[in-house]
């Protein structure tokens, strides 16, 4: 199937209120302007220069989220530009975020990334740390960013009732959190679920899927 029949085929399967984020890292700018003229508008990429050259060379209305590990030294390339930010980590991203946000007079939207997988590789706060961060004075002094939800990943494996539970704690997590809104902190975002998984996402309360080989076919990392 071509790109925009994939794209029409998952749309048809998602709700109305979950947002499908096209995954287009290592994918070429003609792949990209297919799927946007089939329609979709917001896309995901992992490296942030690849990202920001893409914006440069393609229609200025779509909207690009970073969904890769985040480099504090990088943020500066995306930060006039840059819709969504998913892997935010550390208080000290945030505090970069904020500082090329009022460079740029504006203010970023992010995610924080709760680690919910039981692999080492996979990274992000955990939810101590997490409610930790939100609860902090410190947080409140960064006006230029607005936490707008949580992103996860769960644990590559076949076993459907893993990866149920461990969505359901990012779930569980971002309804308790809800205590911690400030004028900085929104969360209504949930961003979990990819090509393999986005069926259980949904069905667990994500409002956001990330999916890439589904749409554009697997990746060439050549």
């Amino acid at each position: 199937m071509s790109i925009a029949e994939n794209l029409q085929h998952i749309k048809k399967l998602l709700p109305k209120e979950v947002t499908l984020i096209a995954v287009s890292k290592t994918k070429p700018e003609s792949d990209i302007l297919e799927a946007y003229n089939a329609g979709q508008r917001v896309f995901g990429e992992n490296k942030i220069q690849e990202m920001a050259e893409k914006y440069e060379a393609l229609p200025k209305d779509i909207q690009w989220h970073m969904i890769g590990h985040l480099q504090s030294n990088k943020v500066k390339y995306m930060a006039s530009f840059v819709s969504l930010i998913h892997g935010v980590d550390s208080f000290k991203k945030l505090e970069e975020i904020n500082k090329q946000a009022i460079k740029n007079n504006r203010v970023i939207d992010c995610l924080l990334q709760i680690k919910i997988a039981s692999e080492d590789t996979k990274f992000g706060l955990s939810t101590t740390e997490a409610t930790q961060l939100l609860a902090s004075e410190n947080l409140k002094n960064l006006k230029n960013i607005c936490i707008k939800g949580f992103m996860g990943m769960a644990t590559f494996t076949d076993d459907e009732t893993i990866i149920k539970n461990e969505f359901r704690i990012l779930k569980n997590y971002l309804n308790s959190s809800k205590k911690y809104k400030t004028t900085n902190f929104n969360p209504t975002i949930l961003s979990m679920g990819m090509s393999g998984d986005y069926e259980i996402a949904i069905e667990e309360g994500s409002t956001m899927v990330r999916i890439g080989s589904s749409i554009f076919g697997t990746r060439n990392y050549n």
